[in-house]
């Protein structure tokens, strides 16, 4: 059973003096990035009007549950109950660092939405309200009210994950969220009907693989455009390295055996990419988070949307098929995995899909370890617990896959 969250805000106002602390508060979910019930619960106990800011400690080392500190920004301090001064906590809250994005520091969210707003008006729509949902190392996500009564969405990432706006625009016609504007941190996207496919039929799911598929094997003729936007390159030579630089970084934590077993398998990777070109499927776009939650749509029609396209890359297209099958049920998976193998058959005949879905397991799970470990290098030390388990976890999964292959 998952422990709750108690939120505890560290306050603090336009001019970045920090005001102290308020008593901390039951939220619900129990996911620390999702602060929309932060917001709402300081509204509902103290009549004030915060942004939450970023996390500022942990009681636990990893998401989800226990005792969470973020930083808020507040225009007015509550007049009870008193605020709890700070020591320490006072002189480290507004420490600057050299990784922070810009969202999470004091004034950051005041001037995405007044560029919203101006992005808005642009096109001749206004803003009437707006809703923290999310804020984490990662994004910061807003919902926005129109005075039309439509409903847009405000998306702001860090420095190391701006190219989503432009590609999404050169992604159009296709089966992704209309862009409204975009500069380089800053994503104004159309509001998508339905819900986050989580738990979404088997039926479903084979819907959102031909999606996908479809627009891999139109994108796979435009790399060089798509490049040029500055998608990250993980094709063959990056992802090599990259593995190595995982099994480098992040080996020492396996056993013994394990990563003796790990480092020999990763010494045959030139050969596997080598297998991997034979199976007759292009590099193209890979979407790089390709789960249920997130394509949106009705969960019993095949008019379904691809979202959040932050983690895009340009590789083997089937490095998203590893994604979709491992996130779902498991008396799904066997029917998800030959869609995929079925929908590039029918557009490349003479492919061996089934070939390069098993040669790419291993490297799909090296690859997001590689992942995440860009992200830590990237991010605040606050920020770590979102991330700090995961290479090892994407390490371990790939250990099994090895061992699972190799008995």
């Amino acid at each position: 059973m998952t422990a709750p969250r108690r939120a505890r805000l560290v306050l603090v106002d336009a001019a970045g003096r920090v005001l102290g602390a308020l008593p901390p508060f039951e939220v619900e979910p129990p996911w620390w990035q999702e602060v929309a019930a932060v917001v709402a619960g300081a509204r509902a106990r103290y009549a004030i009007e915060i942004t939450v800011l970023r996390l500022l400690e942990a009681q636990r080392p990893r998401p989800p549950g226990g005792d969470v500190t973020y930083l808020a920004q507040v225009a007015a301090a509550p007049s009870t109950p008193a605020l709890t001064p700070l020591g320490r906590e006072s002189a480290t809250a507004l420490q600057p660092h050299d990784r922070r994005a810009a969202y999470a520091e004091v004034g950051g969210p005041d001037a995405d939405l007044a560029w919203a707003r101006g992005a808005l008006a642009a096109v001749g729509r206004e803003l009437v309200a707006a809703t923290q949902i999310r804020t984490w190392n990662l994004s910061s996500i807003w919902r926005l009210e129109l005075a039309d009564n439509s409903l847009a969405w405000l998306k702001v990432v860090p420095a190391f994950m701006l190219t989503e706006g432009a590609l999404l625009l050169a992604l159009d016609p296709a089966p992704v969220a209309g862009v409204v504007a975009h500069d380089a941190r800053r994503t104004l996207l159309e509001h998508v009907p339905g819900e986050d496919l989580y738990e979404a039929s088997l039926a479903a799911r084979v819907a959102m693989v031909e999606k996908l598929v479809a627009l891999q094997a139109r994108e796979a003729t435009r790399l060089e455009p798509l490049l040029a936007l500055g998608v990250p390159d993980w094709r063959a030579p990056r992802l090599a390295a990259a593995n190595e630089g995982v099994v480098r970084r992040v080996g020492g934590e396996l056993d013994a055996a394990a990563l003796v077993g790990l480092r020999r398998w990763v010494a045959g990777i030139p050969d596997r990419f080598e297998q991997l070109a034979a199976c007759g499927i292009p590099d193209t776009l890979v979407h790089g988070d390709f789960h249920g939650g997130n394509v949106r749509g009705a969960s019993d029609t095949t008019e379904l949307t691809l979202v959040d396209f932050a983690d895009a890359a340009i590789g083997h297209p089937l490095l998203d098929a590893w994604v979709l099958i491992n996130t779902s049920p498991e008396h799904m998976r066997v029917g998800v995995t030959s869609a995929f193998a079925r929908a590039w058959r029918e557009r490349l005949p003479d492919s061996d899909p089934a070939r390069a879905l098993a040669l790419l397991e291993p490297l799909g799970h090296l690859r997001q370890a590689a992942v995440y470990l860009q992200m830590l290098d990237a991010i605040e030390p606050s920020e770590r617990p979102y991330h700090a388990d995961d290479p090892l976890i994407c390490l371990q999964r790939a250990v099994r896959v090895i061992e699972r292959a190799a008995e």
